[in-house]
C-alpha cells in the first residue's frame, strides 16, 4: 500500500498507525481528513499589482520597465505577456516574451489584462 507524503516535510517515509499517518522524519502525525484540509490551506494565491488573483494561462501586462540580466535592452512597460504559468518562489510567473524568450517575472510588476 502506498501512503501519502508528509504534509509538513514532504517525506515519503510515512506509515499508518491506527487511523493516523505518521512521519518518522519530522514526527508529524495527521489523519486523512486533516491531510485534505492542509492541502487546501497550503494552496498559494498569486496576485498582480492591483490585487487581482492570477491563474495559469492568464494574459498580463508589465507595469514598469524590467531590466533583463545579460541583455542591453529591458522589457518595456505595457508589454503584453500571454499564457503565463504560476510557480513557487520569488519570481512567481514563468512565461515567454517575444524578443526575449523564456522569462521569470515577479507578479508585483504586472497587471491582469
Amino acid at each position: 500500500m502506498e501512503y501519502p507524503k508528509c504534509p509538513k516535510c514532504k517525506s515519503e517515509n510515512t506509515y499508518a498507525m491506527e487511523e493516523n499517518f505518521v512521519c518518522p522524519d519530522c514526527f508529524y502525525e495527521w489523519n486523512a481528513t486533516e491531510e485534505e484540509e492542509l492541502r487546501q490551506s497550503e494552496e498559494v494565491v498569486i496576485k498582480d499589482s492591483n490585487g487581482t488573483i492570477l491563474q495559469n494561462g492568464d494574459t498580463v501586462i508589465t507595469i514598469k520597465n524590467l531590466p533583463v540580466k545579460g541583455m542591453s535592452q529591458s522589457i518595456k512597460a505595457g508589454t503584453k505577456v500571454k499564457n503565463i504559468k504560476l510557480t513557487d518562489g520569488d519570481h512567481n510567473i514563468d512565461c515567454k516574451i517575444e524578443g526575449f524568450g523564456a522569462m521569470a517575472i515577479k507578479s508585483e510588476f504586472v497587471k491582469k489584462a
